[in-house]
């Protein structure tokens, strides 16, 4: 008997993966799985760049929009979402696409359960990791984790506030629950995993570009609408890039060039980190000029 199919498409921001994703869905049949973190809130259709309705006309798609953004939709969140439309799937073929690579290895190499961290703990635990640099955070979680600190190839503020939150809740390193992974939701599939990888020039285009018609159709109405919502400002869709520095510009805190220019530097840079963290994990996969 033939085994069930499914295609994985990773890469950074404004690569082209919902395109391609829309392209095989087509082809094999299939539906489209969400694989990033942002585009899973409601609420921010332009500015996390979620396929328009042109697109989901076109083909299923699952996990897009669909979570308030008052809440925190963790990791294990996904997951356990993921792991209702694999079951679901029958024998239609899912096209998993997106930016996040935790989701993808829960995909094809299992994932740790870890206890959900109460609101209060992370908010704590982001105000004392928000004022330091890459060194200060290093020393932090060093001295509190060193089991964790030597597994992290980098000391950025989201796995050091994820670490530091699990211990401060559960009295555990994060490392007890990562040793302890849950098979791999797609095991016993025919998986094919691809990553898109445009050439560093045309991906900073593509970004400058991108955004300025993110603001040509509506992202500042978007962002606006968004905001008089009042949200915690440690919310995960809150974090969306794009939402601080089109607010502020609408405030008045700064002109709409210093916006433009604020926002697509942040957007480099968060594509530079994935293409970092996709080249470490994921030599494996077949990558793909886009």
């Amino acid at each position: 008997m033939a085994r069930k199919r499914a295609v994985l498409i990773a890469g950074p921001t404004a690569s082209g993966k919902s395109a391609l994703a829309l392209a095989k869905a087509r082809e094999l049949g299939g539906a489209i799985v969400n694989t990033d973190a942002l585009q899973v809130y409601d609420g921010l259709r332009l500015v996390t760049a979620r396929p328009g309705d042109a697109d989901l006309a076109q083909a299923p798609h699952r996990l897009y929009g669909t979570i308030d953004p008052a809440t925190r939709f963790s990791t294990g969140d996904w997951v356990r979402a993921a792991e209702r439309i694999i079951a679901e799937a029958g024998d239609r073929p899912l096209i998993f696409a997106g930016g996040t690579g935790l989701y993808f290895e829960s995909l094809i190499k299992g994932f740790a359960e870890v206890p959900e961290v109460p609101d209060e703990v992370v908010a704590e635990v982001e105000r004392e990791v928000a004022g330091l640099d890459r060194d200060e955070r290093g020393r932090l979680i060093a001295a509190r984790d060193p089991v964790i600190a030597a597994r992290l190839k980098a000391p950025d503020p989201q796995r050091v506030t994820r670490a530091l939150a699990v211990l401060k809740a559960t009295g555990r390193s994060l490392a007890t629950f990562q040793d302890a992974e849950h098979a791999p939701l797609l095991e016993g599939w025919e998986v094919e995993r691809l990553v898109l990888n445009p050439e560093r020039e045309v991906l900073r285009e593509r970004i400058a570009r991108r955004f300025v018609a993110m603001l040509e159709d509506g992202a500042a109405e978007e962002v606006e609408a968004f905001v008089a919502r009042g949200l915690d400002p440690s919310l995960p869709a809150m974090k969306a890039i794009g939402v601080r520095e089109i607010g502020d510009w609408l405030a008045g805190r700064c002109t709409r060039e210093e916006m433009v220019a604020r926002a697509v530097t942040a957007t480099r840079q968060y594509a530079k980190r994935q293409r970092t963290w996709f080249r470490s994990r994921m030599a494996d996969w077949i990558w793909v000029e886009s």
